[in-house]
C-alpha cells in the first residue's frame, strides 16, 4: 500500500455557518461543497489548498461521532485522510500490520468516496483515513 496524497483534513466545528466565514474571508479560500452525511450524522463543508481538501464538520446530532468529539475535546483537528487505491485491500494489509482499524469494509463517505478509518490508539493519536474514488 501506498497513499498517493493527502486527501483532505478533518477539523471538527460547531457550526458550519460559523466557520465557513473564516475560511473564505480571512483564509480567502472558496467552500466548494456543502453536504449532509446522514450515516455518519455530519454536514460537511469542503475547500481546497493546491490537492489537498480542508473537511469541516458539524454533527448533525450531539449522539454521532463528531458530536461526542466536540463535546469530549471541543473543536478542532478531528482526522487525517489518505488518498488511496484499493481500499478494501489496504484495510486488510493494515490490520495484518498489527494496526486496529474501526473499519474492516470501506463504508460511503462525503463526496462519494469509499472510506475506511484507523484507530488513533493505533496511530500515534491521529484518527487516520483512507478514501477511495467510488468505481
Amino acid at each position: 500500500m501506498k497513499p498517493t496524497h493527502i486527501e483532505h483534513i478533518g477539523i471538527a466545528v460547531k457550526s458550519l455557518e460559523q466557520a465557513i466565514p473564516f475560511y473564505e474571508n480571512v483564509l480567502g479560500l472558496k467552500c466548494y461543497s456543502v453536504e449532509e452525511v446522514k450515516e455518519q450524522k455530519v454536514k460537511t463543508a469542503f475547500f481546497k489548498v493546491g490537492q489537498t481538501k480542508i473537511e469541516l464538520l458539524e454533527s448533525t446530532d450531539p449522539e454521532g461521532p463528531i458530536g461526542k468529539f466536540i463535546e469530549k475535546k471541543g473543536e478542532g483537528l478531528h482526522h487525517m485522510a489518505f488518498a488511496v487505491e484499493n481500499l478494501e485491500e489496504c484495510l486488510k494489509e493494515t490490520e495484518n500490520n498489527g494496526v486496529r482499524v474501526i473499519d474492516k469494509t470501506p463504508r460511503d463517505g462525503a463526496e462519494g468516496l469509499k472510506i475506511g478509518f484507523l484507530h488513533p490508539k493505533s496511530t500515534f493519536g491521529v484518527l487516520t483515513e483512507f478514501c477511495e474514488k467510488n468505481k
